[in-house]
């Protein structure tokens, strides 16, 4: 049984870093800090990577 039915759900994975990165991007704006965006870019690289990743296990992995 998989821990994720259908490998649709996966995209909720990359969505998680996504948006972690718009509270990366968001956080200096809101506080008065210094914006990073190389961690912004790379934040959001990591979700789509992480997305595309748990596709490709979970549609790869037995279905029993």
């Amino acid at each position: 049984m998989h821990p994720i039915r259908h490998p649709r759900y996966a995209i909720l994975v990359g969505i998680g870093f996504v948006a972690l990165a718009a509270v990366y991007y968001a956080a200096p704006a809101l506080f008065g800090g210094h914006l990073d965006w190389s961690g912004v870019v790379m934040l959001g690289a990591l979700g789509i990577a992480m997305g595309l990743m748990a596709y490709v296990l979970i549609a790869g992995s037995p279905n029993d």
